[in-house]
């Protein structure tokens, strides 16, 4: 091999280990960057933060999160349908509890102007009415929201000549929708204190509560967790045409009240 070509040889591979080893140096002083994105993924309005019954939205309330494409259902909010989805959520109230990362669902926030927290977690054709409670009235205060109770009416009545104290449990079974201004509790509230309890109560009882609070003192009797609501479990009546009310107290008559 004649000389010329074996020092060419020998340039070209020195030149090619040398432009390897550049190659190298450069790979490994350059910072790799991996991007993850999610292949069929769309951005969902979810909370970035805890709600309870009455939070208000505010603007750290929402983020945008991405969420696989086949479980994005009709019901959740999505970036690309809805844009300025957080904007018009300011202000809106909760009327059910969130967890943090859950997605956002328009059924549970109250707009403003759409009403208030009470009459949307009023089921449908319940009313809401309040009675004056206070501690001794009310278990010790140990009567939380969501509990439920009996109404117990006590009051003096003219037996003959002599007067008489009577009580009698004129509702059974009803909720307690709020005691004061507090509407749900947290874990650690074991007492909750207030002037008032508000009930969960059908037409027909609201007129019998209503009738009852200017006939004596009420009291509310705590209900076991045990004990399972029935339907109709309320036997007490009102006498349209005389104004009176008739007490029934285990199906059984017990006293009917003139009211003027």
């Amino acid at each position: 091999m004649k000389k010329g070509r074996i020092i060419v040889l020998a340039i070209a591979f020195v030149a090619a280990i040398g432009a390897a080893m550049m190659a190298r140096n450069m790979v490994s002083d350059t910072e790799t960057v991996t991007i993850e994105k999610t292949v069929g993924a769309k951005d969902v309005l979810v909370t970035a933060k805890d709600f309870r019954l009455g939070d208000a939205v505010t603007e750290d309330s929402l983020k945008w999160q991405e969420w696989p494409e086949e479980g994005v259902t009709p019901d959740l909010i999505t970036r690309d349908q809805n844009p300025d989805a957080v904007k018009n959520l300011m202000g809106s109230i909760a009327r059910a509890p969130f967890i943090a990362g859950e997605p956002v669902k328009g059924q549970k926030l109250i707009k403003a102007g759409e009403g208030g927290v009470l009459a949307a977690i009023l089921p449908s054709g319940m009313r809401a009415i309040s009675t004056p409670i206070s501690e001794e009235s009310a278990a010790g205060g140990f009567i939380l929201p969501n509990d439920r109770v009996d109404v117990i009416l006590s009051r003096r009545i003219q037996v003959g000549n002599a007067d008489q104290q009577v009580s009698e449990t004129i509702l059974r079974n009803v909720r307690v929708l709020a005691i004061g201004q507090t509407l749900e509790t947290t874990g650690e509230e074991k007492v909750v204190s207030g002037a008032t309890a508000t009930l969960e109560l059908t037409p027909r009882q609201t007129e019998i509560l209503s009738l009852a609070q200017s006939m004596g003192q009420l009291s509310l009797s705590l209900r076991s967790l045990a004990d399972t609501p029935k339907p109709g479990d309320t036997v007490d009546i009102r006498n349209e045409k005389s104004g009176s009310v008739k007490m029934l107290k285990y199906g059984v008559p017990s006293q009917v009240f003139g009211v003027n």
